[in-house]
């Protein structure tokens, strides 16, 4: 079998069946990722390959790094041409690391190049690329109805105005781009230096003036609602683990009080301000209808030398060992037991909890909707062959694979569609092997090759009303 060919990742006659005819033409919803709504809206064309596929990709950044590659080659001030010639470097030595199957892909699809990349072909590569980049065709929409993209859902903050998104839809291309409500900033009230200043963009965006804790939701309000007529159907959490601490409306008050006088809080206060803003927000969901994401589990920023240099997002982050059993299980049932449990869909970036959390869902489905709580997709360092597999496999044994959401980016690249694509060959190839090896009946083609499509497309576009 030659590398990358039609049959990349498929084992079986029955693998290849199902992804040739189930999955490979279904279209995309990618209903979590960081593309930019104003590259969307400006239908950018990028100047070369470089800039659509190095700029903010954290991903190669690492490997470079780990490479021996100096820093100016990744986020410095090195000429674009320089910046892939390392990338190109680099790559030979990423064998057996996803981006090595990335790399590849993203060059296949779309531009059609399948020659390996190495530094013998990098300017070939690089000048072709770049040639097609400057084609109407290559364009960011272009490249997203390449794609075959449906629906996007991007990420952004409650203070956003969100004049792309509403350029894009008073264009119409032909492709859904929608915001998601990311509220984290109004949770970090242990950091009153940005948490102040953060306050006073939020009161300047809802036009409330906050100046106590009910003032805080009223303005959370006022953005949920702009967001929901913007057409946000998604709010999205990033954190190390859930809060769930108990807590008073009088204690939440008067640590919201102490916040706005600059006086310094204590851990637990902390922690039971956290605990109250995620049920707040967690009501507001319900309110609308929206679905929750949490993604858990993250050890962010852990070399201060670069934090201080780059900023966050910038390839120092890992894989952290936090409590999440308790607190999850905790805050879910607190929205529960008032019957205000919103669609929720959970994301674990440690493999040691997979079966945690694939427990942890069939604890709050109630029946009301398919899959109303979802084991995400395999997400961050575990979005390659044996994280997506492992994530499968746990969901399979102890939930319903079948009522899986599917895949997503979760990326700030407009050439990262083909993980779909690796997502995709990953499950045929999964369920395929069953068949294969009788675990499941050959005698269901039928069914088999719709639970994919429903997993690829369905699932999700009936599950977000999409």
């Amino acid at each position: 079998m030659s590398f990358l060919d039609d049959n990349f990742l498929l084992q079986t006659k029955t693998a290849q069946q199902l992804y040739h005819e189930h999955a490979k033409n279904m279209p995309i919803i990618d209903y979590h990722c960081h593309l930019s709504p104003e590259d969307i809206a400006n239908d950018r064309k990028f100047a070369n390959l470089t800039q659509i596929w190095l700029e903010g990709d954290h991903y190669k950044w690492r490997a470079m790094r780990t490479n021996g590659i100096p820093e100016k080659y990744c986020t410095g001030d090195a000429d674009d041409y320089a910046k892939f010639e390392k990338w190109a470097e680099t790559v030979p030595y990423t064998m057996r690391n996803p981006l090595y199957h990335w790399t590849h892909m993203e060059l296949k699809r779309p531009f059609g190049i399948e020659k390996v990349l190495k530094p013998e072909t990098a300017r070939e590569i690089y000048d072709a690329c770049t040639e097609m980049l400057q084609q109407d065709g290559f364009s960011v929409r272009g490249i997203l109805k390449k794609m075959n993209v449906k629906v996007i859902c991007t990420t952004d903050d409650p203070i956003d105005t969100l004049e792309h998104h509403q350029k894009i839809k008073a264009d119409d291309f032909g492709i859904q781009v929608l915001p998601t409500f990311r509220a984290d900033k109004v949770l970090a009230i242990e950091d009153a230096a940005v948490f102040l200043p953060y306050l006073q963009k939020l009161e300047a965006a809802s036009g409330v003036s906050i100046g106590n804790f009910q003032e805080l939701l009223d303005a959370l309000k006022q953005r949920h609602d702009f967001f929901h007529a913007q057409g946000c159907r998604l709010s999205d959490h990033g954190l190390e683990t859930m809060y769930a601490e108990d807590y008073t409306d009088e204690e939440i008050k008067s640590i919201f009080a102490k916040a706005l006088q600059k006086q310094s809080l204590s851990q637990e206060e902390i922690l039971k301000f956290k605990s109250a803003m995620l049920v707040e927000l967690a009501l507001l969901d319900h309110s609308k209808n929206w679905t929750q994401q949490f993604h858990l589990g993250a050890l962010r920023n852990n070399n201060k030398r670069m934090m201080r240099e780059l900023g966050p997002d910038t390839g120092f982050d890992s894989i952290g060992d936090f409590d999440v059993a308790r607190p999850l299980s905790k805050f879910m049932d607190r929205m529960d037991n008032s019957n205000q449990l919103a669609k929720t869909i959970l994301y674990n970036l440690n493999p040691s909890q997979n079966e945690l959390y694939a427990t942890m869902i069939g604890n709050f489905n109630d029946g009301s909707t398919p899959g109303k709580i979802q084991y995400g997709s395999a997400w961050w360092f575990l979005d390659q062959k044996d994280g997506m597999e492992k994530q499968m496999n746990a969901l399979s044994n102890m939930g319903l694979l079948s009522r899986f959401v599917g895949m997503l980016t979760d990326s700030r690249s407009f050439l990262s569609y083909p993980r779909h694509e690796y997502f995709r060959r990953i499950l045929c190839n999964l369920i395929g092997n069953d068949v294969e090896n009788g675990e499941l009946p050959a005698s269901e083609m039928e069914w088999l090759g719709q639970m994919v499509e429903n997993i690829c497309y369905y699932n999700a576009k009936n599950y977000f009303n999409f």
